[in-house]
């Protein structure tokens, strides 16, 4: 396939997360997490359901960007099901893969792989890796 036709793959997939986001809305009965990036104006809202340390269920809520919203969305298709551990452990992958690092492991992101090419705008880093830190937040304060 023609690096240009992978491309447009890859920006239609990201553009079908944010048009029709999976994990969209809130869970009834666990803590509510908010982020904002006060750069563009993203905010989300994360509320995580843990049971024996394995992310049971999860959802997003807010308003942000196309690479915001598509980030969201495939972050909770990668976690649900993962326990904490292996949901920071993918966090950390994917932050540094969309800051430029590179490495086998992405590709347990799962559809998150297709958002590197995030690394070659620094302004939307940001917008990228908002869902993934507040993931990180909620894992901290359910440990407490």
């Amino acid at each position: 396939m023609a690096l240009s036709r992978l491309d447009s793959l890859y920006k239609a997939v990201i553009a079908d997360h944010s048009r029709s986001p999976h994990h969209h809305g809130f869970l009834e009965g666990v803590e509510q997490l908010q982020l904002n990036n006060p750069t563009c104006g993203d905010v989300i809202n994360l509320s995580v359901k843990f049971k024996d340390g394995v992310i049971e269920d999860i959802a997003f809520a807010g308003h942000g960007c196309t690479i915001s919203t598509a980030s969201s969305s495939m972050m909770t298709d990668a976690v649900i099901g993962k326990t904490k551990e292996e949901a920071l452990r993918l966090a950390d992958i994917f932050s540094k893969m969309v800051q430029g690092e590179t490495d086998d492991q992405q590709k347990e992101l799962g559809e998150a792989e297709l958002m590197a090419g995030v690394s070659k705008f620094p302004q939307r880093i940001k917008c990228a890796t908002l869902s993934w830190n507040a993931l990180k937040k909620a894992i901290e304060r359910s440990e407490m």
